[in-house]
C-alpha cells in the first residue's frame, strides 16, 4: 500500500516545481502564471530506504522494489472555490481523492514570480486555502445533518451515529475550526466520520517553500508557519523546490556533495516522505528473498493478515501464520539463517500486530 497526498496551495507558490522535482519528471508544466495545472498530474515515487538495500545485501536479492508513494499536482485555488470559482468545483473533487494534504506556502521574496495577492505571506495563503475547504464542508453538513437527525427519530441506527458525529464536526466547522478536530467516540463512529470524506478532516502537511540561502534553517516566513502548525498539533517542513529541482538531473554522488555544500543532510522528498508517514501513520514491513527485497506500506495498527493482504489478496483470505524477524536481528545476525538458528525467527498468528522493520514470511492456504 501507498498513499496517494494531494499537493495544494495559491497559484504560483511553487507546487509545479516540487512536484517535477519530487517525481523527476516534467509531466507538470511549471510556469509564471496560474492554473498551469489543470488536470491533476500524478507521479509515483519509490520511497527511499536504506534499510531495504542493507537487506538485500544480505540476502543477496537480485533486485530491490521500494514501495511506492503518489503526489497528485492540484490545480491553483483561488478565492470563491467552495462556490465553483476559477476551478473550484475540480479543485474540491481532487482534494477529497486523496489521503493528506500538502500544502505547500510561498516563503519566499522574488519579484519576478507574481503572487496572486501581490504580497507574501504565507499564513494569509494558508487560510484562504482553509476557508475555502471549510466553507465547502460546511455547506455539505449543514444539508446532511438535518436530514441525519430527521431520521434518526424514526429510529434509524446508522442516521443517528451521523446524526451525532457529523453534528460534532459541523460545530466545529461553525467555529471555522477543521473536521479533523472530531473526536469519534468508537469505531462505529470513526467509519461514519470516515465515510462522510469531509475535506477538512483530511491531515495537512504544511511545506515552507524557500529560497534557496535558507534551506537549512528556514526563514522568519517559515517560522510563522512552524508556530501556526504547533498551534495546530500539525507538522511542516522547510524546502527549497529550487534545489530539489537541480538535484533532479544529478548523479547521486554530485546530489549529496551538492546537499552538503547547502549545508543539508538529504533530499527534500525524504522529509516529506518521513512526515507523510507520521501524518498518516504508516510503517513498512519487508519481504526478503535471493529474487527481490521488497518494502510495503500498512497502517499502524495493521494486524499480519493485513500486511499479508498488501502483497495478495488470496494471502490475507488463506492466512495461517506468518515468519517474522525484527529489522536489526536480520541485520545483526546475517540473515534468516542466523536468525532462525538463533531463535529469533518467530511465528505469529492472526492477532500479530506488524512493527516497523518486520521481515515477513507468511504462510497461507487458498
Amino acid at each position: 500500500m501507498g498513499f496517494r497526498c494531494g499537493i495544494v496551495g495559491l497559484p504560483n507558490v511553487g507546487k509545479s516545481t516540487l512536484f517535477n522535482a519530487l517525481t523527476e519528471t516534467q509531466a507538470a508544466q511549471a510556469a509564471n502564471y496560474p492554473f498551469c495545472t489543470i488536470e491533476p498530474n500524478v507521479g509515483q515515487v519509490g520511497v527511499p530506504d536504506p534499510r531495504l538495500d542493507k537487506l538485500a545485501e544480505i540476502a543477496r536479492s537480485a533486485k530491490t522494489i521500494p514501495t511506492q508513494l503518489s503526489f497528485v499536482d492540484i490545480a491553483g485555488l483561488v478565492r470563491g472555490a467552495s462556490k465553483g470559482e476559477g476551478l473550484g468545483n475540480q479543485f474540491l473533487g481532487n482534494i477529497r481523492e486523496v489521503d493528506a494534504i500538502i500544502h505547500v506556502l510561498r516563503c519566499f521574496e522574488n519579484d519576478d514570480i507574481q503572487h496572486v495577492d501581490n504580497k507574501v505571506d504565507p499564513i494569509a495563503d494558508a487560510e484562504t486555502v482553509e476557508t475555502e475547504l471549510l466553507l465547502a464542508d460546511l455547506e455539505s453538513l449543514e444539508k446532511r445533518v438535518p436530514a441525519a437527525q430527521k431520521r434518526a427519530t424514526g429510529g434509524d441506527k446508522e442516521s443517528k451515529l451521523a446524526a451525532s458525529v457529523l453534528g460534532q464536526a459541523l460545530d466545529l466547522l461553525r467555529e471555522g475550526k477543521p473536521a479533523r478536530l472530531t473526536r469519534p467516540r468508537d469505531e462505529e463512529e470513526a467509519r461514519v466520520f470516515r465515510q462522510a470524506q469531509l475535506l477538512t478532516a483530511k491531515p495537512v502537511l504544511y511545506v515552507c517553500n524557500v529560497e534557496e540561502e535558507s534551506a537549512a534553517e528556514g526563514n522568519a516566513f517559515s517560522k510563522r508557519v512552524f508556530e501556526k502548525a504547533a498551534a495546530e498539533n500539525a507538522t511542516a517542513v522547510i524546502v527549497s523546490a529550487a534545489i530539489e529541482a537541480e538535484l533532479v538531473g544529478m548523479e547521486p554522488e554530485d546530489r549529496m556533495v551538492f546537499l552538503e555544500e547547502m549545508g543539508l543532510h538529504e533530499t527534500g522528498l525524504t522529509r516529506i516522505i518521513r512526515a507523510g508517514y507520521e501524518l498518516l501513520h504508516l510503517l513498512t514491513f519487508f519481504t526478503v528473498g535471493p529474487k527481490e527485497a521488497r518494502a510495503w506500506t500498512v497502517h499502524k495498527g495493521a494486524k499480519a493478515p493485513e500486511a499479508a493482504g498488501e502483497i495478495h489478496s488470496d494471502m490475507q483470505r488463506g492466512f495461517i501464520r506468518a515468519e517474522t524477524i525484527a529489522y536489526d536481528d536480520f541485520i545483526t545476525l546475517g540473515g534468516e539463517a542466523g536468525a532462525k538458528e538463533a531463535g529469533k525467527l518467530r511465528q505469529e498468528g492472526k492477532e500479530y500486530l506488524v512493527h516497523d522493520g518486520d521481515v515477513m514470511h507468511f504462510k497461507f492456504n487458498v
